[in-house]
């Protein structure tokens, strides 16, 4: 198998960027190959690229869902350099200090996306990527509907899945999808980050909050607040959520409804890794009681 910094090295030449003179591999990410190019008279740029197939629209996908998020909601992403079927370039950030004061920042730009960019359809013009799976957003007027059929249902052909859960849970889940105008609150649609695990969550030069890989869609926003509050913040992050709380005005029963609102990225993660860390064991958790009685 091909050295991953060779790889991306190679895929870097092809793409004519013939003055990068090095590439070290960058950790984090789950789904692709990811390094630091180093390049001759340049700044670096963080490359990354898949190490057994084409990319196909990812990446195309990814680069435009970085320019919504800024230009239609004003979050910090990184400049988007190249991005073709083989590989993504992006200009370089910084990891993210561990401060409160950064996690409030990021509380206002989330808050501003989510505030600024109401929609009246839940969905986007296109399909996208959630890691290495399609991420269905066929338009719907009805966002119990979307959230069922292409966050959670979507999920039950997926092998690792089928594999994972038995009927009981799998009906529990279809109860569930029946049962969401019970559950949750009746949100608009407005543009979400889609994949807003603390991973995702970066410092630009200047120190502002950015934020990379993104699975965007119009969507409640509590699906990127659910993805933050169940992936282990950091512990400097705890003021993020009353901030973020404040400023959309809330109401106090938004906790105890991110289990639910979860159950998408712990399926979307079931699906794709042979580790899924304990998302299996929180579907599951989820749906008991929704499971049948006996």
């Amino acid at each position: 198998m091909t050295h991953s910094p060779t790889l991306l090295l190679e895929c870097l030449l092809r793409a004519g960027m013939r003055d990068v003179v090095a590439v070290e591999p960058a950790t984090g990410g789950l789904a692709a190959l990811a390094g630091i190019a180093t390049r001759e008279g340049a700044p670096p740029v963080f490359v990354k690229a898949f190490a057994d197939v084409p990319a196909g629209d990812v990446f195309a996908a990814e680069a435009e869902g970085l320019a919504a998020l800024r230009e239609l909601g004003g979050v910090v992403t990184p400049e988007v350099i190249l991005a073709d079927r083989e590989l993504l370039v992006l200009s370089m950030l910084r990891p993210r200090p561990p401060s409160e004061a950064f996690w409030e920042h990021l509380a206002h730009a989330l808050a501003r996306l989510h505030m600024s960019t109401i929609h009246p359809r839940f969905g986007w013009h296109r399909d996208n990527w959630l890691g290495r799976r399609r991420q269905v957003n066929t338009w719907d007027d009805d966002g119990f509907a979307f959230f069922a059929q292409r966050r959670l249902l979507r999920w039950l052909g997926q092998p690792r899945v089928e594999a994972a859960l038995d009927a009981g849970d799998r009906a529990a889940l279809e109860r569930l999808c029946h049962r969401l105008p019970e559950l949750l609150p009746d949100r608009p649609a407005c543009l979400t980050h889609g994949d807003l695990w603390a991973q995702n969550v970066m410092a630009a030069p200047d120190g502002r909050p950015a934020l990379i890989d993104p699975a965007v869609s119009y969507m409640w926003a509590e699906v990127d607040l659910a993805h933050v509050w169940s992936t282990s913040p950091p512990p400097e992050a705890h003021r993020f959520f009353a901030v973020y709380a404040e400023l959309t005005a809330l109401d106090g029963d938004w906790r105890a409804r991110m289990p639910i609102v979860q159950l998408r990225q712990h399926l979307a993660v079931l699906a794709q890794f042979d580790d899924d860390w304990g998302a299996a064991d929180q579907i599951r958790a989820t749906l008991a009681p929704f499971r049948p009685r006996r």
